[in-house]
């Protein structure tokens, strides 16, 4: 909502309060640092809004009133929605902006009206003709903020420019006793009734064994509800597991592991009609198993606002190329845990260093039961001790290559 630049902390908490369920009022200063014959002006007369139909349009009843001991020579009444919603017209007396999403608080639209007009002790006022709402077509979880002043509130810094009013100016006027609110600031929830088609994206991957390949999954709101949770809330979790043969060593913000998968949430706690999640990881191929597949899905949490389940769950698939040790997704992977060990045995030993080389492959090929020793997950670090086996018999074998070449020289010296 409209603040001015040096009131911007309290904008942001009151507007961090957004999206609680039920009537939110935040309470105006203590009454002990308050002037005695100052006036206090409160804003009410609005319950939660439910039900609404997206294209249909509502009143908004807004009530003034002044529980202080001395008359308010001009008021300001102040409207935020957020955006599924969006007002019919704007009286000249207002002036109207659109605030961008910053800091947590989602975009919104905002109509600041001032009215010259005293506000006295014990009265409640109301506009003569209340603000109409209209429900887009993207509406669903939304809210409206009302608050009142007795100053000008001032232009949002994050949004851009207000615009006047053209609609007739409206003025208060008295009204019944009994619909008076109880605070400065007033956030009421508008529900919509609304569908929003959740989705997510899978991935086709392609490698080579000891190579780290990127990943990229989606979640996607394909609309038309843009949607906001509340504050306390839990958005939408996507699940994500790698395929069977390759460890992640690179975790994108908000995943964590859980299992063999990752869970994933939301960077906002709201997500526009179209837009997009996106989660980049890092794998690294640690063997080849056969028909290896991962899969990147939306929790199991009832998500009534999305009907349609058909593309809920995406397929990660995994070409490695060329040669390399092969598995079974889940079970003994035959040689493969001894490759690394008996390929580098044969490579760096020769004929002289097959005893060696043999002695390293052996040794590796004892991981080959799907734990870390022949590239099983470790979800925590995200690594595997099967490059670590590798070396190190790769290191044992080159040097018994070695020694066997120091002593053979001398002995062709003498020939």
């Amino acid at each position: 909502m409209p603040m001015p630049p040096h009131n911007r902390r309290a904008s942001r908490a009151a507007v961090a309060a957004l999206g609680a369920a039920g009537l939110i009022t935040l309470a105006a200063a203590p009454a002990a640092f308050a002037d005695e014959t100052a006036p206090e002006l409160v804003v009410g007369g609005i319950a939660p809004i439910d039900g609404v139909q997206p294209g249909s349009t509502f009143e908004l009843p807004v009530t003034v009133a002044n529980k202080g001991t001395g008359a308010a020579e001009k008021v300001w009444v102040t409207y935020a929605v957020t955006r599924g919603l969006d007002f019919t017209e704007v009286p000249s007396n207002c002036r109207a902006q659109q605030v961008r999403s910053y800091d947590e608080m989602p975009e919104r639209w905002t109509v600041a009206c001032g009215f010259d007009q005293a506000v006295a002790p014990g009265v409640v006022y109301t506009p003569e003709r209340p603000l109409r709402v209209e429900a887009l077509d993207r509406a669903f979880n939304d809210e409206l903020l009302l608050r009142v002043d007795e100053n000008d509130p001032g232009a949002d810094e994050n949004g851009y420019p207000p615009v006047a009013g053209t609609a007739p100016a409206v003025k208060l006027v008295e009204g019944q006793a009994g619909g008076e609110g109880s605070a400065r600031v007033v956030i009421v929830p508008v529900t919509s009734v609304n569908t929003a088609d959740y989705r997510v994206t899978g991935a086709a991957l392609k490698g080579r064994v000891g190579e780290t390949v990127p990943m990229k999954v989606e979640f996607i709101n394909a609309g038309p509800a843009w949607f906001m949770a509340k504050v306390g809330e839990r958005t939408a979790r996507v699940m994500v597991t790698p395929p069977a043969g390759t460890s992640v060593v690179k975790t994108p913000g908000f995943c964590k592991a859980k299992g063999e998968a990752y869970e994933c949430g939301m960077s906002q706690r709201a997500l526009n009609e179209g837009g997009r999640e996106s989660y980049s990881f890092q794998l690294k191929i640690d063997k080849r198993v056969a028909h290896a597949k991962g899969s990147v899905a939306l929790s199991t949490d009832a998500r009534p606002v999305d009907p349609d389940k058909s593309n809920d769950k995406a397929d990660i698939t995994l070409d490695v190329m060329g040669g390399g040790s092969t598995g079974s997704p889940g079970g003994p992977s035959g040689d493969s845990g001894g490759s690394p060990g008996g390929a580098a045995g044969g490579a760096a030993g020769g004929t002289a260093g097959g005893t060696a080389g043999g002695t390293a492959g052996g040794a590796s090929s004892a991981g080959g039961n799907g734990t870390a020793a022949n590239g099983g997950h470790l979800a925590e670090t995200g690594s595997s001790a099967l490059p670590i086996t590798g070396v190190a018999a790769a290191a044992v074998v080159t040097g018994a290559g070695m020694l066997v070449v120091v002593r053979r020289r001398p002995a062709r010296s003498r020939n």
